[in-house]
Order: structure tokens, then sequence, then C-alpha cells
């Protein structure tokens, strides 16, 4: 049985404080943050990614989805365009999908060769060792749902209007190759779960509980939550407040309700 809105809402309210303390440790501090969200289609990588953000600063946590690489990029050195988008001092970076999409999708849907994948899994364990090696906090998390859950989820983007630009042809052909995603995640896990940058694989069977159990976690990784506000005086107005004045414009009426 998932847990309920009311319950999930209760639970989050002191995680969401945690956050934004770790935001502000995070700026005090220069510290810079990576955090990949990784998994299935509809495994709810969105909704995990705007849980962890919603409170936070969108000027110091950003989201990064890349879309498929351009032939420009698709020239370059494959971690190239992700360089790009790392943080800088004071930062937290949220990959929506990262550079693993070489050992997913593209091992998959034969968008990249046997040999490309071969040597990007040999690659990453380096490249991120250099991220970490500079000061990067580095978090990977693989969001886990069964087939009759991701199933249930892709129809439900197909018969709700406001979900269906959720669906796209690639998700709906890699229902068909399940267990090729299986066996392509378990040949990552193998080669680039590392000391230096370990995976973490959360139940996403019911996304609400999984987002309660990747925040907590990802708190617990890093080193200090926790930072005081800075104090801000807040002296009275001094005089009576002013009503809002629009000259010769005027609001639209509000929205009818009821």
């Amino acid at each position: 049985m998932g847990i309920s809105r009311k319950d999930y809402e209760t639970a989050l309210a002191p995680l969401s404080l945690a956050l934004v303390s770790m935001a502000r440790w995070v700026k005090a501090s220069g510290a810079r943050v990576v955090v990949l969200f990784e998994g299935r289609d509809t495994a709810g990588k969105g909704g995990a990614i705007a849980a962890v953000r919603e409170k936070l600063n969108p000027r110091q946590c950003r989201t990064v989805a890349l879309s498929k690489p351009t032939e420009t990029e698709a020239g370059q050195w494959y971690f190239q365009r992700y360089v790009a988008h790392l943080p800088t001092r004071g930062e937290i970076v949220l990959f929506d999908r990262s550079w693993y999409n070489r050992a997913g999708v593209e091992r998959v849907m034969g968008y990249a060769t046997p040999q490309e994948v071969e040597a990007f899994l040999a690659a990453v364990p380096v490249f991120e060792k250099l991220l970490v090696d500079d000061g990067i906090l580095l978090c990977k998390y693989w969001l886990a749902t069964d087939q009759a859950e991701q199933e249930e989820r892709l129809r439900e983007r197909l018969e709700d209007p406001l979900k269906r630009w959720k669906l796209s042809p690639i998700d709906l052909a890699a229902r068909e190759r399940y267990d090729a995603y299986t066996a392509a995640r378990e040949a990552m896990l193998a080669a680039t779960h590392t000391p230096h940058a370990p995976w973490t694989i959360v139940d996403f069977n019911d996304q609400r509980r999984g987002r309660l159990t990747l925040i907590n976690d990802l708190l617990a990784r890093i080193p200090d939550t926790h930072e005081e506000p800075e104090p801000i005086a807040f002296p009275p107005l001094g005089r009576a407040p002013v009503k809002e004045s629009y000259g010769v414009l005027r609001p639209i009426p509000d929205y009818p309700i009821g």
C-alpha cells in the first residue's frame, strides 16, 4: 500500500527544511554538488527532482535535462556537453538523466556501438574520479521500478492529456526491451559502482516513499547540512500600508470559483 498524500507531505516538511539548510551550507562553504537521477522511463525522476528543488533558490539549484546531442556535440568528446553544466562554487546541479545515457538508452536502442559503450564504461570511473578529486560532491541514484508499475504509469500518460507530452515513441519502444535495459543496468552498475562514486538504488514503486527515502539519503551524504540563516532586521514600516495603484489600467476580474 502506498503512502498517502497527507502522510507524505507531513514527512516531507522537515526534509524540505533540512534541504534549505543544506543549500545555505553549500553557498556559505562554496561546495559544489552534483546529483544524478537515473532510472527507467516513468521511474519518477522528474517528481524526485521537483521534490528536492521545490523550496530551494532556483539561482542556486538548477536542473539539467539535455536532449539528444546536436551534430556538433556528437562529434565532441562524449563527456564534453555534460562538463559545461557542472556547478560552480555554491551551486547544486540535478541531472535528469546524465552521461549514463550511453550505458542505457543509447546501448539498448542501438544509438551507440558496442565499442563506444565499452569505452564509455571504462572511462566513467576515471572521469568521475577527476570530478570528486576536484572537490565535487557527486551522488548517483538509480530509481528502481517493476515492469508492472512501469506499464501502469505508461498507460496513465497515454490516457491523461496533462501527461501525454511525457510519452514518446522511444518510451513505447523501450517497453519491449525491459530485459535488455535490465542487462544494460547491471553492466553499468558493475563497471561504475566505485568507492569514490558509488550508486544508490532507491525503490520507486511507491514514488512518494521513494522521494522521502532519496532526500533523506542525500542529506546524509552531504558533509554538513546545517547552516543558520543570516539574521535580517525587519523594523516596523512606520506608516500605514499603501493600497496598490494601477493608474489608468485595471486588473482583470478574479477567476470565478464555484
